[in-house]
């Protein structure tokens, strides 16, 4: 099959043109509806001719009898004024023609052909699960895909991920394919699909886009494909979806989920929105946005709007979270910093409980934080629990003092003292997970040490640690240079700091870290074997493709559809429904009937007549 030129539907629909106001309208009839801007040409002309002067009249009469009985004086005036002003109509004329050729004028015509490559874009994205007449927008597409195969067929799918799955395959093969295809609870690339069917396309084939194109991005990419020679066949499945209600966003904030619904029907909506034993109703005015905020419960749970709709997709957050809610702190001290103590009093969840040497120590924790404790007061005993808390996973913090080494750490202490400096400058790290976004001041004093294990996260320009981090079995143990009463805990970020240093310490991730919209990706950092919602997945990335909980490593996600494009199924029509459509290897298409010779060669014969009149005036 011939590549054919970009039809009125190319030119009108897609691309910068469908942008400027009135060339929609021309399309319809110009290929290039730009080149009519060749009409400002009659502009300087028509402007030489308003203000050339009129002669001026000069009567000589010695010679009055010889142009008195002269054929111009028997002529009608009429005939007169269509003499002088001949050369102006043909010129204008000319320029016509000229300015309608550039626009490329055309006439549609149907023309058949037999198809022998063909390549399918399908879209798996989350809208094309809205449901309609007992079947998704998905199946039906998929069904149309199926009858589109011909001879060699391609495959490329935009779901979580665009990929070509099928390369100039049998019909057989391809329908196989089609057939083992689902759709994705994820946002998708189109326009990428379409660029992707282009590149993958020989220079015969067809592509055929089979989709709801709830989004208009992808009209640049088919706009695109037509200009390269390609015949685009656009198949829209956007039936139900019309009343649609669903989250489009989520977030996290001291243990309770923020979510944002919104009404994308043309009717005012009531939706009840619930997560455990807690409920909201909400009633939202058509396009109207409304946020709730409720409780995660220990353990997680689902969110759900009721009643449900046609897209329910979006009417759910699978929302994973720890089932302890709660974390233990032990505060080790004999002088109490209050910042410290404040700092992790206020992370939503911590049970902080401060002793003071040598009190006893019985009970287990999550983490443990030394800091401002006397010489010989610290009890074996209490060294033993911290010991045991790093056996469990959990953390230790060492906070920096004048008479570090005099206190009886032991094998605690990742660093080795060596008397105290003043006024250091510090060395600003590279973004951790812990000093992202956390400027730290340069303290008064520090205590001089050396690495003795793990690494430095914050050092002086001469070395000294003033944070660092070292793995003692399965736990981990922070040294936290900077003394009671430094400048950094007046910080603004100084909570956020020690919020960072719990969480990671102790293993527990945030809310947000365990709760990944579809879509985005996970590095396993190697093979690794995971559960999804259909089932197992081993490799060494995890891509959220559905929506539900997944498990991988001893850890927990839930994973969401958070999308306002998605959730906005109410698709404009772009051509039917998917009825109607050609199937098989034979394409009936509409193609552009090129008037341009014609209109060069009356453009031709009005510049022939311009120089013709000329040549009669005697300007020539």
């Amino acid at each position: 099959m011939r590549p054919v030129e970009p039809t009125s539907a190319a030119v009108s629909g897609f691309g910068p043109l469908s942008t400027l106001p009135g060339l929609e309208s021309l399309s319809s009839a110009f290929l290039r509806p730009l080149g009519l801007a060749a009409l400002a040409a009659a502009i300087p002309v028509l402007a030489l001719y308003l203000l050339k002067p009129d002669p001026e009249r000069i009567e000589f009469p010695a010679v009055e009898f010889l142009a008195g009985d002269s054929e111009e004086r028997r002529r009608h005036p009429a005939l007169r004024r269509l003499r002088r002003n001949a050369v102006l109509a043909v010129q204008l004329l000319a320029i016509l023609a000229v300015a309608v050729s550039l626009a490329a004028p055309y006439v549609p015509v149907s023309e058949s052909e037999t198809v022998s490559e063909t390549v399918l874009v399908v879209d798996a994205t989350a809208s094309m699960a809205t449901e309609s007449g007992g079947t998704t927008r998905f199946d039906r597409a998929i069904s149309a895909a199926t009858d589109a195969a011909t001879a060699e067929t391609s495959v490329v799918v935009a779901g979580a991920e665009t990929a070509v799955v099928a390369r100039r395959a049998p019909p057989a093969e391809a329908k196989a394919t089609l057939s083992g295809l689902s759709v994705a609870d994820a946002p998708g690339d189109l326009r990428g699909a379409i660029d992707r069917a282009a590149a993958v396309a020989g220079e015969e084939a067809r592509i055929v886009v089979v989709s709801d194109f709830a989004s208009d991005d992808w009209r640049s990419a088919v706009a695109s494909a037509r200009a390269r020679g390609y015949d685009v066949s656009l198949r829209q499945f956007a039936r139900g979806g019309a009343s649609n209600v669903g989250v489009v966003n989520y977030a996290f904030a001291d243990g309770s989920a923020s979510v944002r619904v919104k009404n994308f029907g043309d009717a005012k909506a009531t939706r009840k929105v619930s997560l455990g034993d807690e409920s909201v109703s909400l009633t939202l005015a058509p396009g109207e946005v409304a946020s709730v905020d409720l409780p995660v419960p220990a353990g997680g749970g689902t969110l759900r709007l009721s009643p449900g709709d046609r897209f329910p997709t979006d009417d759910r957050l699978s929302i994973a979270a720890p089932d302890e809610p709660t974390m233990d702190v032990l505060v080790v001290t004999n002088d109490p910093d209050r910042s410290l103590v404040t700092a992790l009093r206020v992370i939503r969840g911590m049970r902080v409980t401060v002793k003071n040497p040598p009190a006893s120590v019985s009970k287990s924790y999550d983490l443990v934080v030394f800091g401002g404790v006397e010489p010989g007061r610290l009890l074996n005993g209490t060294v033993q629990v911290a010991r045991e808390t790093l056996a469990g996973g959990g953390g230790v913090v060492i906070q920096a003092q004048s008479n570090l080494s005099a206190v009886g750490y032991g094998d605690l202490l990742p660093v080795v003292p060596n008397g105290t400096v003043s006024d250091p400058a510090i060395r600003q790290p590279n973004a951790t997970g812990l000093t992202a976004d956390v400027t730290f001041p340069a303290p008064k004093t520090a205590v001089r040490a050396e690495l003795r294990s793990g690494r430095a996260l914050l050092e002086t320009v001469n070395g000294t640690p003033l944070l660092a981090s070292a793995p003692r079995g399965p736990g981990e143990i922070l040294y936290y240079g900077y003394p009671d009463g430094s400048s950094f805990a007046h910080n603004y970020r100084y909570p956020v700091f020690w919020k960072r240093v719990v969480y990671d310490l102790t293993g527990r991730r945030s809310l947000s870290a365990m709760n990944p919209e579809t879509g985005t990706s996970l590095s396993l950092g190697g093979n690794a074997t995971a559960k999804t919602p259909s089932g197992t997945r081993t490799g060494s990335v995890l891509t959220f493709r559905e929506a539900g909980f997944y498990a991988v490593g001893g850890d927990r996600y839930g994973a969401s559809l958070a999308s306002a494009t998605e959730s906005n199924v109410s698709a404009p029509r772009v051509g039917g429904d998917g009825s109607g459509a050609s199937a098989g290897d034979t394409e009936t298409t509409t193609v552009p009937q090129k008037l341009t010779p014609v209109v060069a060669g009356v453009a031709l014969v009005f510049v022939l007549l311009e120089l013709a009149v000329l040549r009669y005036r005697g300007d020539l």
